[in-house]
């Protein structure tokens, strides 16, 4: 791992540490920064040994969304297709974090605006540092919430709050997006390293086929009538029964020690 790479990695207790690494740009998207997070991401798809990833920045940012500086207007030429750049680069990262099937646990560590933000709003469990605020920048450069934005905000906060955050662009401060539902919790600057540690090494250390069958039922919640629902979530019980964790959890309980899942 070099400091010059625009995503750091490590794989440590089955956890997949992934640092957002353009700090002298507040962690914005690049070209490169946009390749190296989804072939980490595609790597927890793949590899076993990554059970749970942790997704934060470097510096004193998150992410503060597209680097506009690759596209500034004052230098002539085409007018940029935006629709090309969310079709190649951020949606398959999106759906790559929505879909796997393993835990992905986010450190707010600064400002998260514009596509950082929502970047976020995507992962499963997303703590806050106090300090760190939510921008959804878009309205202020002419364009829509994207990367997901216009989807999690309305499904999460309701269409009066998903209206007035997304059209005003005010910032939202951690603490008031823990109140509202957006994100897990706000703590101390000093704690949210450790604590978002903790949770993803607990993750990682827990029965991962389960917890991946629970992100894919609760994620899919909204989207069914209750006895479509009910088939889910009998064939995902059904699946999660046939794994050696769901055996070795009720073992542990019956001879009352702390289980030690495999992930299988």
């Amino acid at each position: 791992m070099t400091q010059n790479e625009t995503v750091l990695a490590r794989l440590e207790a089955g956890v997949l540490h992934l640092t957002l690494n353009r700090p002298d740009k507040l962690n914005s998207f690049n070209e490169d920064m946009h390749r190296a997070l989804r072939k980490q991401v595609e790597r927890a798809h793949e590899d076993d040994a990554v059970r749970t990833v942790l997704l934060t920045g470097a510096g004193r940012g998150f992410c503060a969304g597209q680097d506009l500086g690759d596209r500034d207007p004052r230098k002539g030429g085409a007018k940029p297709d935006l629709g090309h750049t969310l079709d190649t680069f951020y949606n398959p990262t999106l759906r790559l974090i929505r879909t796997l099937e393993k835990p992905v646990v986010c450190a707010v560590n600064g400002v998260a605006a514009g596509a950082g933000a929502n970047i976020a709003f995507a992962c499963d469990i997303v703590l806050a540092a106090k300090s760190a605020k939510f921008i959804q920048a878009f309205s202020k450069i002419g364009l829509i919430p994207d990367a997901g934005g216009s989807w999690s905000l309305a499904r999460i906060l309701g269409e009066p709050r998903a209206k007035a955050l997304t059209l005003l662009a005010e910032p939202l401060k951690a603490e008031q997006a823990a109140d509202w539902g957006l994100i897990w919790k706000a703590v101390e600057d000093e704690a949210l390293m450790p604590e978002t540690i903790k949770i993803a090494e607990r993750l990682a250390a827990g029965p991962t086929v389960g917890l991946g069958l629970t992100k894919r039922l609760i994620q899919a919640a909204a989207e069914q009538p209750l006895d479509a629902h009910l088939d889910m979530e009998r064939d995902c019980q059904r699946s999660a029964g046939l794994t050696d964790d769901y055996a070795e959890g009720v073992t542990a309980f019956l001879e009352k020690r702390p289980p030690v899942f495999q992930g299988k």
